[in-house]
């Protein structure tokens, strides 16, 4: 084998070696994250008056809740948002079913999931290209101080 020939061959492997870590740890999005299914027949109630509820009182500020007792996991954003309207959201990103969904005050409030940082509107449409499945968005209603959460 020629001088050349040898050097142009370990260039390839050399660059496959120094290669082959990055791209195995990086071949899937998630692939160690924890999974939660989309919430489901929702419809819960909230007391405003309660002590958990108190981030509801200021625009801008939000509550994770469990849908239902038997979860393990909070799988529901409640949030006032900057209008001072009750909103809901899923709390399991439609991106890769992480349970990271929060709302923020930015572009006057939105939902940001901090996975891998998915955005969407109020209405659960996506704002950025990291997923086109819209956030899953609840009804609420308020009856004096209790909030009712449904599908």
């Amino acid at each position: 084998m020629e001088r050349k020939e040898f050097l142009r061959s370990m260039g390839a492997s050399a660059a496959f070696a120094l290669m082959f870590p990055c791209v195995s740890g990086c071949s899937k999005d998630g692939e160690d994250l924890e999974t939660f299914p989309e919430p489901d027949g929702v419809d819960f109630t909230v007391d405003l008056t309660s002590p958990e509820a108190a981030p509801l009182a200021n625009n801008g500020g939000f509550i994770a809740v469990k849908s239902d007792p038997e979860l393990t996991y909070l799988d529901i954003i409640v949030a006032r948002n900057l209008e001072g309207d009750l909103i809901a959201a899923s709390k399991i990103c439609s991106h890769q079913q992480t349970e990271e969904v929060r709302f923020i005050s930015d572009s006057g409030g939105i939902f940001n999931c901090t996975t891998h940082g998915s955005r969407f509107a109020q209405d659960g449409t996506p704002l950025n290209t990291i997923t086109n499945n819209p956030l899953k968005i609840f009804n609420t209603e308020l009856n004096g101080d209790i909030l009712r959460v449904f599908e």
